[in-house]
Parts: C-alpha cells; sequence; structure tokens
C-alpha cells in the first residue's frame, strides 16, 4: 500500500479512533492506510496538546504551500506582495504577470500565501476586497418620489447593453455615515473607467453642477448615462442639455440594471466603508482611489487597465 495525503475526514477518523484506545495498525486498518502513513502522521502533525484534527489538517495544508512556494521565485512573491498592497485582487495579479510575460503564479495560491501570510500574523488579507450578502426589501409602493420627464432604460438603445461602444456611462451617488455627505460614482460600461467626485449634499443643483463638471471634458464620449431613482437627479435634463448626452433611469429596486455601477461602489467602499465620516475625505483621497481603480487589470479587459482601454494606452510595466 503506497503513501497517500490523508484526508480531513481521514484525520477526524484517526483523532475519534485514537480516544478511543486503538493502536496505529488497528487505525490503519479501520481508516484504510498503511501503518507507516498514520505513524508518520502522528509524528509530523501532533501538536503540544496531543493529535488534533483541526490542527494537523492545517500543518499539513501548510506544508504543502511552503514546498509549492518554494517553487517560485522569492522575487516573484514580492512583487505579488506589493502588488496586494496596491490592492489588486489575486485574480488580477495572476492575469497580469501573465500577460506581461513575467514568471506567473496562479491566483488559487496567492490566495493560499495570503491566508498563510495571516495565520502568521501578517496583514496582506487586509488588502483583499470581502463582500457581505445584503438584504433589500423590496415593496410596490415607491418611497423615493416621482423625477418628471425621466425617459425609462426601457428606451435605452441596444448597443449599451452589448457594450459595442465607448461612451456609454453609469452614475449613482454612495452616501456617508448618517447620511451626510456622498461621493458621485461615475463609470464607463465598456472600459469600467471610474470617474469620483466629492459632494457635501445630495442636492440635485450640486448633483447637476458635479457631473457637467466631472463629465464635461469627456463630452465628445458621453452618449448616454444610465442613473437609479435617486431625487438628486431630479435635474436629468439640463445634465443631459450640457452635456448633449441622453439619460436613462433604471426601474425601481433594480440595482442590476446598473451591475457595474453598484460593483464599482463597492470597490469604492473597500476605501471608505459605510460608517466612515465622508468629511474626512479630501479631493487628493478621491483622486488617489480614483487612480488605483482605473490603473487596476481587469479580466473582462483581457487584464489590461480602464486608463488603458479608454484611452488607448500602451500596456505599461508593472509597478516596482
Amino acid at each position: 500500500m503506497s503513501y497517500t495525503q490523508l484526508t480531513r475526514g481521514q484525520r477526524y477518523q484517526i483523532n475519534i479512533l485514537m480516544k478511543a484506545g486503538h493502536n496505529q495498525t488497528e487505525i490503519a486498518l479501520l481508516v484504510g492506510c498503511h501503518k507507516s502513513t498514520i505513524s508518520r502522521e502522528l509524528r509530523r502533525n501532533r501538536g503540544l496538546k496531543g493529535y488534533r484534527h483541526h490542527q494537523a489538517d492545517e500543518l499539513a495544508y501548510d506544508r504543502q504551500c511552503e514546498a509549492y512556494r518554494s517553487r517560485i521565485a522569492w522575487q516573484t512573491w514580492q512583487q505579488v506582495e506589493r502588488l496586494l498592497r496596491q490592492d489588486w485582487s489575486p485574480e488580477q495579479i495572476a492575469g497580469r504577470l501573465k500577460l506581461e510575460k513575467q514568471p506567473s503564479v496562479s491566483h488559487e495560491w496567492i490566495y493560499l500565501y495570503v491566508y498563510a501570510d495571516k495565520r502568521r500574523g501578517g496583514a496582506l488579507h487586509r488588502h483583499l476586497r470581502s463582500q457581505k450578502k445584503q438584504r433589500k426589501r423590496y415593496s410596490g409602493y415607491i418611497r423615493r418620489g416621482q423625477i418628471p420627464n425621466r425617459t425609462s432604460i426601457d428606451k435605452r438603445p441596444q448597443i449599451v447593453a452589448s457594450k459595442g461602444r465607448f461612451g456609454d456611462w453609469e452614475a449613482d451617488t454612495i452616501v456617508g455615515a448618517r447620511h451626510q455627505g456622498g461621493i458621485l460614482s461615475v463609470v464607463e460600461r465598456k472600459s469600467k473607467l471610474t470617474r469620483l467626485r466629492k459632494l457635501a449634499t445630495k442636492a440635485a443643483a450640486e448633483m447637476r453642477q458635479t457631473s457637467v463638471k466631472l463629465l464635461g471634458p469627456l463630452a465628445a464620449r458621453v452618449h448616454t448615462i444610465t442613473v437609479d431613482n435617486g431625487k438628486e437627479f431630479c435635474e436629468h435634463e439640463q445634465i443631459a442639455a450640457q452635456l448633449q448626452t441622453r439619460i436613462y433611469f433604471a426601474h425601481p429596486y433594480a440595482s442590476w440594471e446598473r451591475g457595474l455601477n453598484e460593483n464599482t461602489n463597492a470597490l469604492v467602499r473597500q476605501y471608505f466603508p459605510k460608517k466612515y465620516e465622508f468629511a474626512r475625505i479630501t479631493n487628493q483621497n478621491l483622486q488617489q482611489v480614483e487612480d488605483l481603480l482605473n490603473n487596476r487589470p481587469r479580466k473582462t479587459l483581457g487584464y489590461r487597465t480602464p486608463n488603458e482601454v479608454f484611452f488607448k494606452q500602451r500596456s505599461v510595466a508593472l509597478p516596482s
């Protein structure tokens, strides 16, 4: 009988059989492996308090990870750590390394590297994006008020849904703690290019002024904007006129119709969580976050960055 790696279930079985007083030979027969496997398992994965299956599984797992890490150059892991600290996801790092034809490592092993670092007391895991499921209340009654002369997303050109051109945007507001202050979040559907600006209030007049100022320099590439039903977009007709674009409204309680914008807002929340006081945010803070998002490779863009895609830039070397 050749040696094979034990499973978590087998380790649990070993733990129970040991407590029941069985010897190693009996345990091997009951678990279905060679007695030398049991001997090796107890020798290598025993802790200070004896053999415990949870601890044994972690020790064996860490040993496998370390064996794999040793086959990858130290310089590669240093590059991975630098990119993690810039909030790149493991998948983005793996894809970009491959695109740059640099020594690569799979995103699965980057995750393992991060979790092993966490168990050693490291902080790399804090740069991973975490999501919590949210439960939303749905109702047939719309409490947010009616917006005059709005155009439904049902009338939006099909080319917008297919992402067949540049210039179709989604917009929303990110609200600060206690509903004080906000951020205007605008993202281009094809390139994922993001623009962020601070809002002192959610007043319609400020939203109009900020939207025009934010997208004005790119007005030639603003064909449509899709927004939600927040009353801050009441002056949508003036925004559309000044930017010479068309604005469409998603259906109430249908955030998936602006899925890219919702996803972008979640990325921004990584830097400004829900309990964060938006009064503390400076324009420089927002610009730094915007730059991070626009210079981060995306899987859907073939691991190019939004800046590279929207502005037709050449791929740039990875930061050192």
